[in-house]
This record gives C-alpha cells, structure tokens and sequence, in this order.
C-alpha cells in the first residue's frame, strides 16, 4: 500500500492530500546557476472572519465575541500552547533531586522580572499605540535589491474571501520567495518576490499574524533582512548592505510572543538579536580575543574576573553590547561615560553573542523563551541563557556538525541531527545525553516533534535525512536506565581531551556507553491536520493524519525508556 503518496504508521495511514513542485520558470532559473541554498518553508495558519451575512453572529460567539476575532483567538491560542509546556517545567521541579534544570523557574516570572532586561525592554518612552508597519511599498520601490514582484490577479479581493482557517506557506527557491496557500487549485503563487541575492532563511511572527497583516522575516547571503508584510505588499530593510553583518544568515527566528524582536544566525559564528522597528545603528563587534579593559561593551559570558585570558568557545559566548544595549542604557554596571544621547538612542544590533569560531547551523527557543539551544559546524550544542546572555552547556556530537534542532513541547529534550547520520536525545535537566537513534544512512536534514502526541511520557517525532527517508520515532520514558560510568568516556569529535575542560563543556558519550535504537527529504513540520515535507528544490508535500488528535495532557516524568524508543515507521521518499 505504501507508495510516494501514502505511508501507514501505527495510527493509521498518512496520505498527501496537496503537493507543490516548482515550475518549469523555476527549474530554469535554478538549473542556471548552482543551488547554494535549500529551499526551507515556514508556515501559518490565519483565522479569517465568517461572512457578514447569516452566520457572522454565532461565528463570532464561538470565538468568544468582540470585533477582532482573528486577533485574539490567535493570541489566545499561542498564550495556551505556552501555558501548556510551561506548566510542566514548573510542576517537574520538585520530582529532580540533582540539579536544577535550566527551565526551573516559571516562565510567567520570568517574563515579569529577567525578560525585561533584553527581550521585554521597551523601544521608547511613550510609543506603545499603534503597531509600526514596514515604510516601503514593494510594488513601486526602485530598490535594486529587489528586482521583480509577481502577485496573483485579484489577490485583495481572494483575500477578502476568505474564511476559516487558512493555511499559507512561504518558501524560498534560488533567488525567490514565494507565497502560496495550501491546498490551492490556483496554478500561480499568492505572490512571487525575485532578488539580487539568495534568500536563505526566513520566519512568520505568529504573535501578530492577523488576517489584516503578517510579518515576514527573510535573511539572505548577503547578511542583509528584508521585514516584509506580504498581505499590504510593503517590506523594510535591516542590516542593510551588511552594515552590521557582512556573513550569509542561517537562521532567523522571532522571539516567541515578541511582536518586535527577532535572533538571527550568521555563518561566522555570531547570533545577532534585532528589533524590527529600530534603524541601524554604527556597530562594530569587539574581537574576543583582543578585549579592551578600557571598553566595557565587551563581555565574556559569564563574567571574567577581570583576569585576561583567551576566548574559549566551549566555555563562553562572547557578548558585545552596543551603548543602547538595555543593560548599557541603564547603567547596569557598565559605564556610559562619555556616550552622548545620540549615540545611546535605540537602535540595531540589541545585542550581539559570539558563540564559536565556526558557523552557526541553526537554533531553537525553549518553550518558555528562556534559553536558546544553538548548533554549529563545530559539532557543538550551546545551551544559552537567552536573558542572563550566558553559556550554560555546551555538549559534543559524536561525530561531524550537528545540522538540525529541535525542542520538546514541555522543554525536557532537545532532539539533534547531525553528519554523524544519527538523532541524539539531550536532557538539559539531567545535562547529559539520554539516547541515540539510528536509521538514517546519510547525513539528517531536519527533525521535529509531533506536539498532538506528546504527552510528558511519550514523545512522538519525526526525522528526514539526504536518504531521502523520513522516520517517525515513539519516544517512550521508563525503561532506560541511567549509565552506569558517569564519567564520560571520550568520542571522535570531542577536542582538547588532553587538556582540562569547562565544567560546561560535556564531550560525546563513547558508543558503549549510550543507548542505540534501531529503525524497524530535507524538510519536515507538524501541524495539528498534517505533516508537512519538502525537497531542496522546492517540492512540498502536506500529508494529511489518519485521525482528528486532541493534544494530550503534559505529564511529569523523570526517567526515559531508550528500550522504547523503536520508530514507527521509515518510509522512503522520492527525490
């Protein structure tokens, strides 16, 4: 039964229900010139206001009333999804009697009190009315940047039409970005945008995704970002010409439930924290290696005592904070003297962390947005402190770069892909690796966890690799045991073992010494009526699930079973 359209997993079978291939324009245009950059996907769901006449009324009591439905059910809807992950953190704390997890504290605090210092700081005094919208009007800029704009015919009045859920994607494909709605029987794309660089990387905010308006993040080769609102056809410039960052983007992410501040990944090691209202600012990034006592801007994380010593990666991050940093702004302990009103007025980077010498691949938030987990070509997960801007682990992969991350929805794991072609299990909680999973024969491409069935005990994910395999993964606590030698054991790709590591830095456990389980595309996303993959070269396909799922209830656990990590099922997809 099993074919290029449909896979049977033990809940039933996954069909694809809507598939996107590039047209022949596109595959002209690509076959051209080499594909530097994987085509990468973000996706949204929209909730669009029933028709006006007949139903408007019980439409809008059953999203609770008020004039802007969309809005808040949207928002209500994210605030639930983090309440639940939350919840779990908190409630785990008591069950662990090592050391605390890294995600000890309530979010809900946390937001109140540490956010404040970087993600929850205020751009200006008094400007908190109205939402700014990108300046430029993409259908009559001059720019150079951009050098072609295709929009559907129609598309306001399609998108006035409108009603339900409504889900889009974006994608990027050589020197496009495209918009298209899943699902669509229309042969052309929402809206096609052509530059003079690659896009590379992009996110959707879904904080403030209305119907009304959506904000776009795209990053290139180039370093530049465009901010663009596909539904208004406007769009912004940031990091302009590389003004602050010459290095291609990798990643970029909005702070989740920040409708202004975003991370971006640099193939020079850096993350860059930026906020979208902000101008550019004169920024120069201070070399770690050669700190300036006379220039507090430059930090190593954590503090130094003062003593002078060289920058090491798997100890530190190395944070510039630029004289608006909200730290340096309101004196913080660092001095301001000598700064003029000008030069302290607000402005891009907000702040600026150096995490390795080598590129950072990409990074993740934790469900409470306290800590980001960061890989690298190095081979290295960095665990930071996204509020404190401090490193709080940094593990070793067994083998190679470490190339996808992901999260678990109550921020328990951290799920990695790597060259190694293996999927390894980190406990941030218990600061070590839980598990490894092989089945994949090449390099992993992308992994993710399966939220609806997720329930604090079993962990449902999925992975894709250059096999062109994907493979979902029940993840079931109880049965593995912990390792018998807490002392770990050296792997391939743990450097400096002759030398006295951080007590941050933990080197690969050796193969005898961690669990592996055996298995009975590029891209893969969950969403609550689908799965979503996709090639490098753009082709995208939505794999409807065998069941309507209700999210199942968190649970506290604290052991994890590695006996019950046995995938599912491994299905072959075709290139």
């Amino acid at each position: 039964m099993e074919n290029d359209s449909t896979f049977v997993a033990p809940e039933g079978v996954y069909s694809v229900t809507d598939e996107h291939k590039p047209n022949h324009q596109q595959n002209l245009a690509v076959s051209v010139g080499p594909a530097l950059f994987p085509s990468k996907v973000s996706t949204i769901i929209l909730r669009f206001p029933a028709a006006k006449q007949g139903g408007a009324p019980g439409f809008a009591q059953l999203l609770g009333g008020g004039k802007s439905e969309p809005k808040k059910d949207k928002a209500e809807k994210v605030a639930k999804d983090r309440d639940d992950g939350v919840s779990l953190s908190s409630s785990d704390t008591p069950d662990e009697s090592e050391q605390p997890p890294p995600s000890q504290e309530p979010a809900s605090a946390s937001q109140s009190h540490e956010q404040h210092t970087l993600f929850s700081h205020p751009p200006a005094a008094g400007k908190k009315k109205a939402m700014a919208r990108p300046k430029h009007n993409i259908r009559t800029t001059s720019s150079t940047f951009i050098t072609r704009i295709q929009t559907a015919e129609g598309l306001t009045k399609t998108l006035q039409s409108k009603q339900g859920d409504v889900t889009f994607l974006f994608y990027n494909f050589a020197k496009s970005f495209v918009w298209i709605e899943a699902g669509s029987k229309a042969k052309e794309p929402l809206s096609r945008i052509t530059f003079s660089a690659y896009p590379t990387c992009h996110d959707v905010n879904i904080s403030t995704a209305t119907p009304d308006r959506l904000d776009v993040i795209i990053g290139f080769n180039t370093g530049d970002l465009i901010w663009l609102d596909p539904i208004n056809s406007r769009y912004g410039r940031l990091n302009k010409q590389g003004s602050i960052s010459g290095s291609p983007c990798t990643a970029v992410r909005w702070v989740p439930s920040s409708a202004t501040l975003f991370l971006v990944s640099h193939a020079d090691g850096t993350i860059i924290v930026y906020d979208k209202e902000r101008e550019d600012g004169t920024f120069t990034p201070q070399d770690p290696n050669t700190p300036s006592p006379n220039d507090a801007n430059g930090s190593l994380s954590p503090n130094t005592e003062g003593t002078s010593q060289e920058w090491d990666p798997l100890d530190n991050i190395f944070v510039t904070m630029p004289p608006w940093h909200p730290v340096t702004a309101t004196g913080g302990g660092i001095s301001t003297a000598g700064k003029s009103d000008k030069e302290k007025a607000a402005k891009n980077p907000v702040s600026h962390w150096r995490l390795s010498r080598q590129s950072v691949v990409d990074f993740v938030f934790s469900p409470d947005v306290k800590y980001v987990a960061a890989i690298s070509e190095d081979g290295c997960l960095r665990v930071i402190d996204a509020l404190a801007e401090q490193l709080v682990d940094c593990y070793a992969s067994y083998f190679g770069a470490l190339t996808c991350v992901a999260w678990s929805p109550d921020g328990r794991f951290i799920l990695t892909g790597g060259q190694d072609d293996l999927l390894t299990i980190f406990s941030p909680w218990e600061q070590r690796v839980i598990a490894r999973c092989q089945g994949h024969s090449s390099f992993v491409s992308s992994v993710a966890f399966d939220e609806l069935r997720c329930d604090g005990r079993t962990y449902r994910f999925g992975s894709v690799a250059e096999d062109n395999k994907l493979i979902l993964w029940d993840f079931s606590s109880g049965a593995l045991h912990r390792p018998k030698l807490q002392q770990y054991l050296p792997s391939i790709n743990s450097p400096g073992l002759d030398e006295a590591t951080s007590p941050r830095y933990h080197p690969a456990p050796s193969r005898n010494e961690i669990a592996f389980v055996q298995p009975v595309l590029v891209f893969v996303q969950f969403h609550p009526r689908s799965i979503l993959t996709a090639t490098k070269g753009a082709q995208i396909k939505l794999w409807i699930r065998p069941l309507a799922l209700r999210p199942r209830t968190l649970r506290a656990r604290t052991q994890v079973d590695a006996q019950d990590l046995i995938p599912n099922r491994a299905v072959t997809l075709s290139p």
